[in-house]
């Protein structure tokens, strides 16, 4: 698995959820290819410092989604990304949630979201191909 992941313990986010989504959004985006083997359950858990059975509802519900598939003795592997048109949206969608997950603490107003995203938005580079 060329990707990573964390948990963080102080979010509001079940761990397992924080592992699921981020997890969907890099098959979704192609860092994790059709074909890539998600590292095993136990060194998953080893690595993020979480339960077994964590890792295994991810992967479960992964699969349920038809994302990736449990192979046995194989692991569990990447079977498919999304192509759909709507894939940019929803992409964008989870990066919404992760960033809601992330600030969510703060408790900030409407009005001091947009500006950071505004303030971001501005600061970052356009791509020559626009």
């Amino acid at each position: 698995m060329s990707a990573t992941v964390t948990i963080d313990p102080t979010s509001t986010v079940a761990p397992y959820e924080q592992l699921r989504s981020q997890l969907a959004f890099q098959v979704r985006s192609g860092a994790l290819a059709v074909g890539d083997r998600l590292p095993t359950v136990r060194q998953l858990a080893n690595d993020l410092g979480i339960a077994k059975n964590t890792v295994v509802r991810a992967f479960r519900e992964l699969e349920e989604s038809g994302l990736v598939i449990g192979a046995g003795r194989r692991g569990t592997i990447v079977l498919a990304r999304p192509e759909a048109p709507t894939d940019r949206q929803q992409l964008i969608i989870e990066a919404a949630h992760r960033f809601h997950d992330e600030i969510s603490t703060l408790r900030p107003t409407l009005e001091e979201v947009v500006k950071a995203i505004q303030v971001t938005m501005a600061a970052m580079p356009s791509d020559p191909a626009d």
